[in-house]
């Protein structure tokens, strides 16, 4: 008999969430059946996605997510004993799942070398195929061009702007904190603004006077009014989140469509999982980055399964330098 921990959304978001809007609850498993597996949890993942996704879910409901487990009993000889996974089993320390049903699959995690596991929650996960497929697809960038990223010192907006290294391009990072500036600048950003005390747009004028031909943009809002106002002519925008709305009751942007006619620019928004048969070419790819030494990384690691709503909290408001992850 196995006993497992999840985290319950108790109270519908409301603003920022606090510790009232969830509940730690205990659930009884039952005996495996064919084709079926029990994972424990290792490394669960906390990300922005969840504060706007968990509206579309009555109260009540597991709070939901990814995780690196160890399958620990198996009934499905492609998910054996002792195998690692990644599995959107939610916030829950144990998981009977059933890979054929749903959409969003489990999978065997790849060898990471001497990499450890809780980057298949990370670059070497979910995070790191938005940084690669979003933009690197959407964006297109050429040697040469100029790129904006948002959000830079997160889980995906620090990938991002390596690879735009990588790619050739001159990558400008804008932050929330001079800690996070410097940091960025470590891993290969040209520039770093912290939007918390600096001008934004007198600092891209300076750091851009040519303009800006690509912008990641992962939290819409002023910033992106500022960024969109600086691009040139057949720009390209990447929306891969918007933040800065999450917890706030009224938008602050005034004409989101102004500068499109004019300047020609091409803006697409995205879900990673539209790449999902790509999925094992965006992680061998950052790996291989990794492995190289193009591509660096940063965890900002909780402890223990009982802060997973301190770890949540915590990120939303911008406390994690790089990717947020909860150790059970």
């Amino acid at each position: 008999m196995v006993i497992a921990k999840k985290w319950i959304y108790a109270k519908a978001f409301s603003g920022y969430p606090t510790a009232d809007n969830f509940r730690l609850e205990e659930e009884t498993l039952g005996e495996l059946k064919e084709d079926e597996f029990l994972a424990e949890a290792i490394f669960l993942s906390v990300d922005p996605y969840m504060r706007p996704y968990m509206l579309q879910y009555p109260v009540g409901s597991v709070m939901i997510g990814g995780q690196v487990a160890k399958v620990m009993e198996s009934k499905n000889p492609k998910f054996p004993t002792g195998s690692y996974v990644h599995g959107n089993f939610g916030w829950r320390t144990h998981t009977v799942c059933t890979p054929s049903v749903g959409d969003r699959k489990p999978y065997v995690l790849p060898d990471f070398g001497k990499e450890p596991l809780s980057l298949g929650v990370g670059v070497l996960g979910m995070p790191g195929n938005t940084a690669y497929f979003g933009f690197l697809e959407l964006c297109e960038p050429k040697e040469g061009e100029t790129v904006v990223v948002s959000g830079a010192a997160g889980a995906v907006g620090s990938l991002v702007g390596q690879i735009a290294k990588i790619k050739g391009c001159t990558v400008i990072g804008i932050t929330g904190t001079d800690e996070k500036c410097e940091w960025i600048k470590t891993i290969g950003f040209d520039h770093a603004i912290n939007y918390k005390t600096a001008d934004i747009r007198e600092e891209l004028k300076k750091m851009a006077p040519k303009g800006v031909d690509c912008y990641f943009d992962n939290v819409g809002g002023i910033t992106t009014e500022i960024v969109r106002g600086r691009m040139n002519t057949f720009g390209r925008i990447s929306v891969c989140g918007i933040i800065s709305s999450y917890n706030e009751e009224r938008a602050k942007v005034i004409d989101p469509q102004r500068d499109f006619v004019g300047k020609q620019l091409k803006q697409e928004g995205f879900v990673v999982s539209r790449w999902t048969a790509r999925w094992m070419e965006g992680i061998e790819q950052n790996l291989k980055w990794i492995q190289e030494g193009k591509m660096k990384y940063r965890e900002t690691i909780t402890e223990g399964f009982e802060n997973m709503p301190k770890a949540f909290i915590g990120m939303l408001k911008g406390e994690n330098i790089g990717k947020a992850v909860v150790k059970v």
